[in-house]
């Protein structure tokens, strides 16, 4: 049985599927896949030893690990894949940079992109 910290996390993982997500599609190659998705953004710090610049990622996406499956099998992000979000009757397209678990229970990927693109639908 999973200790007390596991079953809130995974409570509070639902929770925010259920009621903070927005649908997104995921996109390697030809495959793609809709899951539900956090958005978010993950502040980074670079310091050239005069300046400290704070910088942002475009967006970061929220997806639980379990959702993420490419052609029938579970799947980790890639560099370069894509993530399409439609918002207002524009497709914004991102590009995959980065990922990490978001959580010590490896249940949510943080997938950090940067747009690359829009299209109108």
């Amino acid at each position: 049985m999973a200790d007390l910290l596991e079953r809130g996390s995974r409570w509070l993982e639902d929770q925010r599927t259920k009621h903070c997500t927005r649908d997104v599609t995921y996109v390697r190659g030809a495959a793609s896949a809709a899951v539900r998705a956090t958005v978010g953004r993950t502040e980074f710090k670079t310091d050239d030893g005069e300046t400290v610049r704070i910088e942002f990622t475009d967006r970061d996406f929220l997806i639980l690990a379990v959702d993420l499956v490419m052609a029938g099998s579970p799947t980790s992000p890639e560099r370069g894949d894509k993530v399409r979000e439609t918002q207002d009757g524009t497709v914004y397209v991102f590009e995959v940079m980065d990922w990490r678990y978001s959580d010590p229970y490896r249940q949510t990927l943080r997938i950090e992109t940067k747009l690359v693109g829009t299209e109108a639908i």
